[in-house]
Protein backbone atom coordinates (compact mmCIF):
# COMPACT_ATOMS: atom_id res chain seq x y z
CA UNK A 1 0.00 0.00 0.00
CA UNK A 2 1.22 3.61 -0.84
CA UNK A 3 0.23 6.74 0.76
CA UNK A 4 1.05 10.34 -0.67
CA UNK A 5 0.89 13.31 1.41
CA UNK A 6 0.68 17.30 0.17
CA UNK A 7 0.49 20.93 1.62
CA UNK A 8 -0.85 23.66 -0.04
CA UNK A 9 0.85 26.51 1.22
CA UNK A 10 3.76 28.34 -0.54
CA UNK A 11 2.51 26.39 -3.92
CA UNK A 12 0.45 27.96 -6.92
CA UNK A 13 -1.61 25.87 -9.04
CA UNK A 14 0.98 24.78 -11.59
CA UNK A 15 3.65 23.57 -8.49
CA UNK A 16 0.56 22.27 -6.71
CA UNK A 17 -1.06 19.88 -9.33
CA UNK A 18 2.11 18.86 -11.31
CA UNK A 19 3.22 17.03 -7.93
CA UNK A 20 -0.20 15.17 -8.11
CA UNK A 21 0.98 13.17 -11.23
CA UNK A 22 2.19 10.54 -9.20
CA UNK A 23 1.60 6.93 -10.39
CA UNK A 24 -1.13 4.75 -8.65
CA UNK A 25 -2.22 8.54 -7.34
CA UNK A 26 -6.34 8.18 -7.39
CA UNK A 27 -7.72 10.57 -4.96
CA UNK A 28 -7.14 13.38 -3.07
CA UNK A 29 -7.87 12.74 0.90
CA UNK A 30 -8.97 16.21 2.20
CA UNK A 31 -7.63 15.87 6.13
CA UNK A 32 -8.28 19.44 7.14
CA UNK A 33 -10.91 20.62 9.29
CA UNK A 34 -11.62 23.64 7.46
CA UNK A 35 -11.76 23.47 3.43
CA UNK A 36 -13.55 26.76 2.22
CA UNK A 37 -11.55 29.58 3.51
CA UNK A 38 -10.86 32.08 1.33
CA UNK A 39 -7.12 31.69 2.69
CA UNK A 40 -7.26 28.23 0.49
CA UNK A 41 -7.28 29.48 -2.32
CA UNK A 42 -7.89 26.78 -5.12
CA UNK A 43 -7.97 24.50 -2.55
CA UNK A 44 -11.23 25.29 -1.07
CA UNK A 45 -13.67 22.29 -1.18
CA UNK A 46 -15.95 22.59 -4.48
CA UNK A 47 -13.04 24.19 -6.58
CA UNK A 48 -10.47 21.17 -5.37
CA UNK A 49 -12.78 19.04 -6.28
CA UNK A 50 -13.24 20.73 -9.70
CA UNK A 51 -9.72 21.46 -10.60
CA UNK A 52 -8.58 17.86 -9.58
CA UNK A 53 -11.34 15.98 -11.63
CA UNK A 54 -10.36 18.69 -14.36
CA UNK A 55 -6.27 18.79 -14.80
CA UNK A 56 -5.74 14.90 -13.14
CA UNK A 57 -8.67 12.80 -13.12
CA UNK A 58 -8.33 12.44 -9.62
CA UNK A 59 -11.10 11.74 -6.54
CA UNK A 60 -11.65 14.06 -4.14
CA UNK A 61 -12.80 12.96 -0.33
CA UNK A 62 -12.74 15.54 2.65
CA UNK A 63 -11.99 13.38 5.46
CA UNK A 64 -12.89 15.93 8.67
CA UNK A 65 -11.63 13.02 11.27
CA UNK A 66 -8.64 12.76 10.05
CA UNK A 67 -8.06 16.46 11.05
CA UNK A 68 -6.40 18.29 14.55
CA UNK A 69 -9.71 19.01 16.85
CA UNK A 70 -10.29 23.02 16.85
CA UNK A 71 -9.04 23.25 20.45
CA UNK A 72 -5.57 21.17 19.65
CA UNK A 73 -5.76 23.34 16.48
CA UNK A 74 -6.07 26.72 18.48
CA UNK A 75 -3.53 25.56 21.13
CA UNK A 76 -0.58 25.39 19.05
CA UNK A 77 -1.71 27.96 16.12
CA UNK A 78 -3.10 30.82 18.20
CA UNK A 79 -1.59 30.06 21.51
CA UNK A 80 1.92 29.77 20.61
CA UNK A 81 2.15 26.16 22.02
CA UNK A 82 4.90 23.76 21.04
CA UNK A 83 4.62 21.16 18.20
CA UNK A 84 5.62 18.29 20.79
CA UNK A 85 2.58 18.53 22.57
CA UNK A 86 0.54 19.41 19.96
CA UNK A 87 1.95 15.84 18.51
CA UNK A 88 0.89 13.91 21.42
CA UNK A 89 -2.47 15.14 21.79
CA UNK A 90 -3.51 14.71 18.09
CA UNK A 91 -2.07 10.95 18.31
CA UNK A 92 -4.02 10.75 21.09
CA UNK A 93 -6.97 12.13 19.27
CA UNK A 94 -6.35 9.51 16.53
CA UNK A 95 -6.42 6.59 18.75
CA UNK A 96 -9.59 7.70 20.22
CA UNK A 97 -11.15 7.91 17.34
CA UNK A 98 -9.70 4.63 16.00
CA UNK A 99 -9.37 5.80 12.59
CA UNK A 100 -7.32 2.85 12.19
CA UNK A 101 -10.35 0.55 12.30
CA UNK A 102 -13.24 3.34 10.61
CA UNK A 103 -11.06 4.49 7.63
CA UNK A 104 -10.81 1.78 5.16
CA UNK A 105 -7.33 1.14 3.68
CA UNK A 106 -8.78 1.05 0.16
CA UNK A 107 -9.36 4.77 0.62
CA UNK A 108 -5.73 5.68 1.96
CA UNK A 109 -4.38 3.12 -0.66
CA UNK A 110 -3.43 5.36 -3.82
CA UNK A 111 -4.65 8.44 -1.43
CA UNK A 112 -2.65 11.54 -1.09
CA UNK A 113 -3.77 13.24 2.42
CA UNK A 114 -3.86 17.35 2.20
CA UNK A 115 -3.31 19.65 4.81
CA UNK A 116 -2.17 23.10 4.39
CA UNK A 117 1.27 23.24 6.08
CA UNK A 118 4.14 23.51 2.94
CA UNK A 119 6.22 20.50 4.31
CA UNK A 120 5.42 17.38 6.54
CA UNK A 121 7.88 17.94 9.48
CA UNK A 122 5.51 20.43 11.51
CA UNK A 123 2.06 18.89 9.75
CA UNK A 124 -0.74 16.75 10.85
CA UNK A 125 -0.84 15.17 7.45
CA UNK A 126 2.83 13.49 8.18
CA UNK A 127 1.19 12.12 11.87
CA UNK A 128 -1.99 10.77 10.26
CA UNK A 129 0.54 8.63 8.04
CA UNK A 130 2.82 7.51 10.22
CA UNK A 131 0.12 6.66 12.50
CA UNK A 132 -1.92 4.33 10.35
CA UNK A 133 1.60 2.46 9.01
CA UNK A 134 2.35 1.65 13.03
CA UNK A 135 -1.40 -0.16 12.88
CA UNK A 136 -1.54 -1.30 9.75
CA UNK A 137 2.04 -2.26 9.24
CA UNK A 138 2.82 -2.36 4.91
CA UNK A 139 2.16 1.07 3.98
CA UNK A 140 4.75 3.60 2.12
CA UNK A 141 4.84 6.70 2.66
CA UNK A 142 5.78 9.69 -0.33
CA UNK A 143 5.61 13.35 0.87
CA UNK A 144 4.93 15.21 -2.48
Amino acid sequence: MKVFTIGFTKKNAEQFFGRLKQPGLVRLVDARLNNISQLAGFTKKDDLRFFLRQIRNIDYLHMPELAPSQDILDDYKKNGGDWATYERKFLVLMEKRRVEDKVSKDTINGGCLLCSEPTPEHCHRRLVAEYLKSRWGDLEIVHL
